[in-house]
């Protein structure tokens, strides 16, 4: 919890969402888990996320979710910043796992919007008033992504939470509509803390006072990830948008289908995980799929971050 008391001045830069690693078998593999964090943190990336969408929260249990987490906080050691995503669609769960994070000693909690019940404005507001009531020495992002819950958080509402709560930081905003990001700042006012789950507007977003990128490309390309960033705080616009561009296929390729399954299989074949299993409703990538995404590996293939060194028995 190094980075806990300060979310304003820690929680930026190049945030890794990692997905989740399984065994061969379908278990939540620790190891590689471990793993992926040590690469991480050599590869540049200035925070860590786990239990975002990209690591396939909706398929595991609480407890695995928790385990994940001490796991991560461990491997981690204070050495980054470490945002723990802790939502689910149940209220209780959601507690629960949040506290999880706390005992671990995560620097900051990462809530979704709940999914599939569609609740009102009011009722999100509610929810979130509830969490951050009931754990008020965590700073909270709140995790907004409409394409997944079937809700949408409105300006106006982030921007009520924000001005109630001293311990509702910020929000990931994951919505092709780059003009809600404009209206959630304009009313949040330019200390709450916004990122984008969206790869390709990650950059764009820092040009009207995005904090840094929270990103699931950082699993195959974290050094172009921290780079990407690092160029734009230093006013190398240029590499800045050098970078932007030239990852385009990897970011396509991590959506060729569902994601984290490309990305998995990607790091499989690297050596930095042990498999790519990813568990149902998901399949690992179909031969078409695999074909796209070699193809799209060799075109971005300057981007990806080697894993020398961090290769795991498999």
């Amino acid at each position: 919890m190094k980075f806990r008391s300060d979310p304003q001045q820690h929680l930026k830069g190049s945030l890794a969402a990692m997905f989740t690693p399984f065994t061969a078998s379908g278990d939540v593999d620790h190891d590689s888990l471990r793993n992926m964090v040590q690469w991480q943190i050599a590869s540049g990336s200035s925070g860590i996320t786990i239990g975002g969408s990209t690591g396939e929260p909706s398929a595991q249990s609480v407890e695995e979710r928790a385990a994940a987490i001490r796991a991560t906080a461990e491997a981690i050691g204070d050495r980054v910043p470490f945002m723990a995503g802790t939502g689910t669609a149940k209220l209780q769960e959601t507690l629960e796992l949040t506290q999880a994070a706390v005992d671990a000693g995560a620097d900051a909690s990462m809530i979704i919007t709940p999914y599939y019940s569609r609740p009102t404005q009011e009722a999100l507001y509610r929810w979130y008033a509830t969490i951050a009531t009931e754990f008020p020495q965590m700073p909270f992002v709140i995790y907004n992504v409409p394409s997944r819950t079937a809700v949408d958080m409105a300006p106006e509402t982030v921007a009520r939470l924000f001005r109630d709560f001293d311990n509702i930081v910020g929000i990931k905003e994951t919505t092709k509509d780059f003009e809600h990001f404009s209206r959630v700042m304009h009313l949040a006012g330019k200390d709450l803390l916004v990122w984008s789950g969206i790869e390709l507007l990650c950059l764009p977003l820092m040009a009207i006072g995005g904090v840094g990128f929270i990103s699931a490309l950082a699993n195959i390309a974290p050094k172009a990830s921290a780079d990407m960033y690092n160029a734009w705080v230093e006013g190398d616009f240029e590499t800045a948008r050098k970078i932007h561009y030239g990852v385009h296929p990897l970011v396509d390729l991590l959506f060729v289908e569902t994601n984290p399954a490309p990305s998995k299989w990607l790091m499989a074949e690297a050596g930095l995980i042990s498999s790519d299993y990813v568990r149902p409703p998901l399949i690992t990538p179909t031969d078409a799929g695999l074909k796209k995404i070699t193809e799209l590996m060799e075109a971005g293939r300057e981007y990806l971050t080697p894993v020398d060194g961090f290769r795991i028995a498999k």
